[in-house]
């Protein structure tokens, strides 16, 4: 077994190798950059009114659209569901690892990736919200393998995308997640002086997301648009608590963030060092691990919103990017760089910790008293990995029903084994599922950000109409 394990790794890595080079690093980056210059730099000299269209939205408690119930989603109800999965384990065991593996200076280049990525991810929307299509019964359906096919006309590019997004439903969305689960369980019962079988912790989980999904889309929005402001809200507190505690070393902080963004780094203890490519490579990767933007998998939510302009749901993809990577990714990289748990440390078998998650209760334990900090961050973990898990479910339906022409059986089939596979991924997966979710992450990107640049005109397009004076 432990052959066989050796030889996917070895696979995977070349794999990632190609997939994860400078051509795919140009290809995600540069897209970004030229959808910025496309859309007007919307995210950035919009951002308050995009700011007031998403969050402020909520606060004024606009109404909801006819009476009586809907099969879709509400536009909350859609952004939840792609936080569910963008504000995950990656913004935590994830952030953790690429500073640990690449050093501060990855975080920088997270940041890079987000700004960039804000452009990207709201050109996903406005496409998805415009070639969406409804069902017989009412349900918006979209994403990228319908604007591929409907605006491209490449049949084969909207089934390769569709094909990655499953597999990366079992990937990063399923069995990392459920590893995640599992570990936090584990070590929550385990201060507590109580032991549970990972097995009996994978059926729990695998029961829990059967009861959700079964329930369809809108039940999947229902409870992720509870689940995801606790959850956020509960982490926020946690790793604002940790900042504070350490606010004079903050600056110097961010400091060593920029400057080892552009220049090696040795590290502490007689380590191996930081090299900037590695940086660059950890940072971006890290970074649509989290966020999202550029991968294809937020838009499929967004297509089910009931909302009044594709550009207005392209509002709560900028704030998604921003809320996952410049909020909630910054309070963990400074919290792991204030404790100092990252120096010369190393993840993985035989390393200083375990698995990224590990190292990260470390950071919260190095500063908060007692064992407040890792009991903190291990409840975050947990519903974070659950959160992700139920919004990927969403992912995978949407692009096994594309594969199958909205199979009913093949969707109960799909929901059958997507379920059996939490129980697997909570037995044990380890480190290897992040690194495989990597080269998925990649292989379902690159179709989709073919088709942002293919499209772009129409992205563009939009965008002016919206703002064309005179428009409400």
């Amino acid at each position: 077994m432990e052959q066989l394990m050796q030889t996917i790794r070895r696979i995977n890595a070349a794999v990632s190798g190609v997939v994860w080079g400078p051509p795919m690093l140009l290809l995600l980056m540069g897209t970004g950059v030229y959808l910025t210059v496309r859309t007007g730099f919307l995210p950035l000299t919009r951002f308050p009114l995009i700011l007031r269209e998403t969050a402020g939205s909520l606060l004024r408690r606009e109404k909801r659209g006819p009476a009586g119930p809907s099969r879709n989603l509400t536009p909350f109800e859609a952004v939840s569901t792609a936080l569910a999965s963008t504000v995950g384990t990656g913004s935590v065991a994830g952030v953790t690892g690429a500073i640990l593996i690449g050093g501060p200076g990855a975080v920088f280049w997270m940041w890079v990736s987000a700004l960039v990525g804000m452009a990207t991810k709201y050109a996903e929307i406005v496409l998805a919200v415009r070639y969406r299509r409804t069902a017989p019964d009412g349900t918006h359906y979209g994403g990228p393998m319908y604007y591929i096919e409907a605006g491209l006309h490449m049949k084969w590019l909207a089934a390769a995308f569709a094909l990655f997004g499953c597999a990366a439903s079992f990937g990063i969305g399923n069995i990392a997640q459920a590893t995640e689960i599992s570990n936090c369980l584990a070590g929550l019962l385990g201060m507590a002086g109580l032991s549970v079988s990972r097995l009996a912790i994978g059926i729990a989980v695998a029961a829990v997301v059967a009861v959700v999904i079964l329930g369809g889309a809108k039940r999947i929005g229902q409870v992720t648009s509870l689940l995801v402001p606790f959850m956020a809200l509960f982490y926020l507190l946690a790793g604002l608590a940790v900042v504070l505690l350490r606010i004079d070393q903050v600056p110097q902080a961010l400091a060593l963030i920029v400057r080892s963004a552009f220049t090696p780094q040795a590290a502490a203890g007689g380590a191996a060092g930081y090299a900037v490519g590695t940086a660059i490579r950890q940072g971006v990767a890290r970074g649509v691990f989290s966020n999202e933007a550029g991968l294809g998998s937020a838009p499929m939510a967004h297509a089910a919103a009931e909302t009044k302009s594709p550009v207005q749901q392209g509002f709560w993809g900028i704030f998604e990017v921003f809320v996952d990577t410049m909020v909630i990714c910054t309070i963990t990289a400074l919290t792991v760089i204030l404790s100092g748990i990252w120096q010369g440390a190393s993840i993985g078998q035989g390393g200083t910790y375990p698995s990224a998650g590990t190292a990260a209760a470390a950071a919260f334990n190095a500063v908060l008293p007692g064992q407040l900090g890792g009991i903190a961050l291990q409840i975050s973990l947990l519903f974070f990995a659950l959160s992700t898990l139920l919004g990927w479910s969403y992912y995978g339906e949407r692009s096994i029903g594309y594969l199958t022409g909205r199979s009913p059986l093949a969707l109960l089939l799909y929901r059958a084994a997507y379920v059996l596979v939490c129980v697997l991924g909570s037995v044990g997966a380890g480190e290897l599922m992040w690194e495989i979710s990597d080269t998925l992450n990649a292989m379902m990107a690159l179709p989709n950000l073919i088709a942002l640049l293919l499209l772009s005109g129409q992205v563009a397009r939009a965008t002016r109409d919206y703002f064309r004076p005179g428009t409400p």
